[in-house]
């Protein structure tokens, strides 16, 4: 069955390792015959959410930005992939951003199910991206229906591009063909 899969690319920065790894992953995904779209958060506007919960009346943030199409788009997919670097030791400040903005989806009738974490961070001791799993995790726990399907993590990379020939492409490309 193809899958609808959206990816999120977190990183504000050109040829992001994390979006590298998403690319990977991409690439697997369309090889296995799914449909899958990757959204970057480079130049898209993303408020803060004011906590104000008028979206689970209203089914979309007051906020008018980016993030309403956004959540929306999750709303559809059946699979998300977020893609982050990781930030003294934990996701994106603007992936953090969007996983509240998305708390219109909490009421909704979702079509996800599937969570993937791709996250790349200069460092390489094992545990790098614990924090950004559980802080993710806890997003995914709002939501019954859905769990988190994996996870690849590469470690040891700094400079824009520097996850060129990194084994952790292999393993996100290996995980995004690998959707059933």
């Amino acid at each position: 069955m193809i899958k609808n899969i959206l990816v999120i690319s977190t990183s504000l920065r050109n040829q992001s390792n994390s979006e590298l790894l998403a690319d990977s992953f991409i690439e697997g995904a369309k090889e296995a015959g799914h449909a899958v779209e990757k959204i970057s958060l480079k130049d898209k506007n993303i408020g803060f959410c004011k906590g104000c919960l008028a979206c689970q009346e209203q089914g979309k943030c007051v906020i008018e930005d980016d993030a309403i199409e956004i959540a929306e788009k999750m709303k559809r997919a059946d699979v998300i992939v977020y893609a982050t670097p990781i930030y003294y030791y934990e996701m994106s400040g603007q992936m953090k951003t969007l996983l509240d903005r998305a708390n219109s989806l909490y009421p909704s009738d979702y079509a996800f199910r599937d969570i993937y974490l791709l996250s790349s961070a200069a460092e390489e001791e094992e545990g790098v991206d614990e924090r950004a799993i559980h802080g993710l995790e806890g997003w995914i726990a709002c939501y019954e229906k859905a769990n988190l399907a994996g996870t690849v993590f590469a470690g040891g990379v700094d400079d824009a591009g520097s996850i060129e020939g990194h084994s952790s492409l292999r393993k996100a490309y290996a995980m995004g063909k690998s959707i059933k």
